[in-house]
Parts: C-alpha cells; sequence; structure tokens
C-alpha cells in the first residue's frame, strides 16, 4: 500500500469556503476501541454532489450517521449552515433534520403502509398541510422519482428499484436542502442502477439540493460526482474531481477505481 497522497486535494484548508454547507474539522470515531474515522477534514459545497468511496468497512456509511446528527462524533465538528450539529441536543436536531433527507441502504420503509401512506408520512407529522396539499405532494414527489400510479401498492409489492425509489420519494417530502444517499444501488441490477443515477441528477438540478453519495458503486460515482473522496485508513485519502482523480499517482486509489484486486501481503 502507498503512503496517503499530501496534494492539496486530499485534506480541506482550515478556513472553511465561502459557499459550503458542511464544515467538518477532525472528525475521530470509534467502536470498542477500532478507530473507524480517525480525523476527517472536509467541506461540502452547496449545490454540489460529493461523493465518499471506499472500501467496506472504512467508516462511509458511519460518516453519513454523523453528518445527519445519529450518532455523536468522539472528536471533532460537524457543522451543517452555520450550525454545530455535532453540539446540538436531540431536540435541537429536530430542525435540522427537517433540512436533511437521509436515504438509508434499505429504503426503510414502513411495510404495513401503502406508498402513498410511506410518503406522507413525514408531511404529517411535521407539517399543518390538509389532506388536499398532502396529496398534491404525495403525487409530485412520486412522479419526480418515475412512479405515478405506485400509490395504493405497499412495499411487499415493489420491485428492489422501486422500492429505492419510493423511499427517495418520502426523503424529498419537505423539500431538503440535503440529501445524504447511503449506497443507493446496493442489491440493484445496472439498469436500475442507471435510474437511481439518473434521479439523483435530476433531484439535483430541479431541486437544487446538496448530495453526498456513500457508495462502492464506480459507475454510479462517475455518473453523478461533481467531486470525490476516497476514504482509507480512517481519513479521506483523496479529495478531488474525477479528472485529478484519474491522474493521482496514489496507487491504492487508482486500482480502486480499476477494480483491480488487492495485493496479497508480501506480494
Amino acid at each position: 500500500m502507498s503512503a496517503p497522497v499530501s496534494t492539496a486535494a486530499a485534506s480541506a484548508d482550515a478556513r472553511p469556503a465561502e459557499g459550503s454547507l458542511y464544515v467538518v474539522r477532525g472528525l475521530e470515531k470509534a467502536y470498542a476501541g477500532r478507530p473507524v474515522l480517525a480525523g476527517v477534514d472536509f467541506e461540502v459545497r452547496r449545490g454540489e454532489c460529493l461523493v465518499v468511496l471506499g472500501r467496506s468497512g472504512t467508516g462511509k456509511s458511519v460518516l453519513l450517521r454523523l453528518l445527519d446528527g445519529l450518532e455523536p462524533p468522539d472528536a471533532g465538528s460537524v457543522v451543517f449552515d452555520g450550525l454545530e450539529v455535532s453540539a446540538l441536543g436531540e431536540a435541537e436536531l429536530a430542525p435540522v433534520r427537517r433540512r436533511v433527507a437521509m436515504l438509508f441502504q434499505s429504503g426503510a420503509l414502513f411495510d404495513s403502509m401503502s406508498v402513498f401512506d410511506n410518503v406522507a408520512f413525514p408531511l404529517r407529522e411535521h407539517t399543518q398541510q390538509d389532506w388536499r396539499q398532502v396529496a398534491a405532494t404525495v403525487r409530485a414527489k412520486l412522479e419526480l422519482v418515475r412512479l405515478k400510479g405506485a400509490e395504493g401498492k405497499l412495499p411487499s409489492e415493489l420491485s428492489g428499484g422501486m422500492r429505492k425509489r419510493a423511499a427517495l420519494a418520502r426523503s424529498l417530502a419537505l423539500d431538503p436542502e440535503a440529501v445524504l444517499f447511503d449506497e443507493p444501488t446496493t442489491g440493484l441490477d445496472p439498469m436500475t442502477s442507471a435510474t437511481i443515477a439518473q434521479l439523483i441528477l435530476d433531484i439535483q438540478r430541479e431541486l437544487r439540493t446538496t448530495s453526498v453519495v456513500v457508495t462502492h458503486d464506480i459507475a454510479l460515482a462517475k455518473r453523478v460526482a461533481d467531486r470525490l473522496a476516497f476514504i482509507d485508513g480512517g481519513r479521506f485519502r483523496f479529495l478531488g474531481t474525477w479528472e485529478e482523480a484519474e491522474s493521482s499517482p496514489d496507487e491504492l486509489l487508482g486500482d480502486f477505481l480499476a477494480g483491480r484486486e488487492e495485493a496479497e501481503d508480501g506480494a
């Protein structure tokens, strides 16, 4: 394994860039004494799609949970639009979470609810919309994710790709400023994965959201990323554009992007 690259792209400047929605500094997290994140520094610019790549078990999903305030960091800070998420209590986090949607890997739909009621759930919980407004919003979000006409179906009646899209519609119900995607194409065939990638692009353009996508799907990353980060050893080993990634001298990054096998120890 080569040493981490020491380039300007590999770490964030100490001063937040103008227009950054997220500013993360010195983020650390460990479980049972095992470090998962070991001093992560980066920013997410407003309106961009930042894709976080890395092998399984490198802390990608943990990073998303910290961005959403689902877990506290052991050290460091997560600042969202000037608010330090890592310092807020559960009650104080509620209005922040209304501005940030998280699409879980499983979709996390309510099995006993129809697609309509799943998408309507956050509207009923967090807004004063009457039933006509709720219905109009649900229809609009389902149409956006290409699920028009699926309102009455149960999650068990949907394909894997349709369940992902229904969960995405629900995550968009409150018109979030940012969407956090945790492995959005896991378990999907290449054509369905391409549909999800196009939806991420469409949503960003139409709703002007900021996106953070955690994935190991290179095809998805290449299609949607404005910038990509490569996480290894608890830190961002690389942070930059696709062009910069492809010309990077980092052998591990190159192997990952090319899908080459990991070298055996001592080889």
